[in-house]
Formats: C-alpha cells, structure tokens, sequence
C-alpha cells in the first residue's frame, strides 16, 4: 500500500489481529519506514519491489515466524508484486484490495490524456527533484527509479511484461485462491485494470468482488477507502471471514511462535517498540501484529 498515513493501514492491522491473525506489514524500499533520509540518488526499481522485496519477506517469515499458513494482502501495486516473488508458491492465499494493470488504456477514454501526461512528466520531474513528489498524483513521494519505471509500464499495453514475457511466468506459477476487491469509484483501478491484472494468474481460483460503495453503506470507497474503520462491519468483515476461510487451522498462540525482535510489535492493543538488527542489510521496517 502507498499511503500518506501510515495508522490507515495499523487499524486494519489491529482489527485482523484480533481476528486471531498474526499480521505483519512492511514498506517497500524507498517508501514509508524504508525511505533513506534522503531520495536524491536513491537507487531502487519497482521490479525490485516484486523480486527482491516480496520474496525477501517471503523468505524472512519462513525463517523467523514459520507459519503453518501464510496469507498475502496486497494493495494496488501489492497485487502485482506477489506474481514477480519467485517464491510465490508458498503463499496458501491472497487478498488483492484495488490491484490492476496499470497501463493508461485500460482507463476512460474521456480521462487518459491526463494519465498520458502524469506518465511523460514522470521522468523529468524526477531528474529536476532526484525523485518524484507525492502531488503528482502517487500521495507519497517515490524513489526517482521507481517512479520512471513505473510511468514507462504504465505508458505500454504489455505493462510489466513489455519486453519480459518471461515475467508472466511467477503468475501463472501461481495457484492458490484469490479473493480481488475492486470498487466502482476508483479512479485508480477501473474494472477493466482489476480484470486485465487477474486474467495474468489463469491458473489461480479467483473470486472477484466488484463493489459499488452503496453496497457497503457508504457513498464513497475510492481507491484507499477499504482501509478506513467504518468498513469493519463489512469490508473487514467479509475480507476476515473469507481469509479464516482459507485456514484449515487457527494459527499458532502467541506462546507458540517464535517471534523475532521486529520494529513495532503490535500485541493485541498494545504496542512496543523493539529492534530488529536482523533486518537492517535489508533496509526494511516491519511491523508485527500477533493475535489473540
């Protein structure tokens, strides 16, 4: 998730865990609790968000929690990363929550040319400011690499596989089931994006929710609205019930799991603050949220 304000994502983050899960979250390279004090001449890609990021944490949970289940939530570009993680196959579920393919034709027509210019303005922003600002319609600043890559795989019909068919391969790689959210407001991922992204895992069991915000008693959701709190009697609910729904056991009590030192270990409703030296060739911050 790319957001300005990272407790959007701690109260999902708190409601899952009192749902019994034991959730972490991370900020990609570049972003969020990851982001270098400085982004001039910050190197990173967004590929390397996929294929180095998504399957380091993969990896990083495997050998430090050792879960008996492991379910992935991604948010917009979060969808598209776990079908770059080599490792994908040992997630048992994912939740996508407004991910599409991004590239600009799958929008309105009467309201592409202003993706048009976002994408060409993208690299000489980033070469005037060494990054690109979070006014340009992304809410949070990005790395200039990221950002540059980005806008070219949104400018192309073939988006991340212009050029790397091979790419196609981590998605249909992947089998497991799919529960995709997508929202009839979202300026960010119209339905023809959600549906083009999904075509890209054909051998996944997909279940695809298209909702209209009336159906969860709101008058709006956009694209970051999943995560605000008056969705947790239906959005939440329903996204809870259904990942419960992939468990075929409730996963390890507290006492069970062998924790590593994280940063901001959520437990239950109180927070602690800890370190994690483990993490820091990485460069990531995490946070742990462990259920009840």
């Amino acid at each position: 998730m790319i957001d300005d304000d990272p407790t959007v994502l701690d109260i999902l983050t708190r409601y899952l865990a009192g749902e019994g899960f034991s959730v972490l979250t991370y900020d990609y390279r570049g972003i969020g609790g990851s982001r270098p004090k400085s982004l001039r001449g910050f190197r990173a890609r967004m590929i390397e968000w996929g294929e180095e990021d998504q399957a380091g944490m993969i990896d990083w949970i495997g050998a430090h929690l050792h879960p008996r289940h492991l379910l992935v939530v991604g948010h917009s570009v979060g969808g598209q990363m776990v079908g770059l993680a080599s490792n994908n196959t040992r997630i048992d579920a994912v939740m996508t929550v407004a991910a599409q393919n991004g590239y600009m034709g799958h929008w309105p027509e009467q309201g592409r040319w202003k993706l048009a210019l976002r994408w060409h303005l993208v690299p000489p922003v980033s070469r005037v400011f060494g990054y690109v600002p979070g006014w340009m319609g992304t809410r949070e600043d990005l790395p200039g690499g990221v950002a540059r890559e980005w806008a070219a795989w949104c400018r192309r019909p073939g988006f991340l596989f212009h050029g790397h068919e091979e790419r196609r391969q981590g998605f249909q790689r992947f089998m497991k089931p799919i529960l995709a959210f997508g929202f009839e407001d979202d300026p960010y991922a119209p339905r023809p994006a959600v549906e083009s992204l999904l075509r890209e895992y054909r051998n996944a069991p997909i279940t695809h929710r298209h909702v209209h915000p009336g159906e969860a008693g709101a008058p709006e959701i956009g694209h970051f609205g999943f995560f605000r709190e008056r969705f947790r009697n239906t959005l939440w609910r329903e996204a809870a019930e259904w990942l419960l729904g992939q468990l075929s056991a409730r996963v390890q009590p507290l006492q069970e799991l062998d924790l590593p030192r994280v940063v901001n270990v959520v437990m239950g409703h109180t927070q602690h603050q800890v370190e994690d030296a483990g993490l820091a060739p990485l460069g990531h911050r995490l946070q742990v949220a462990v259920g009840k």
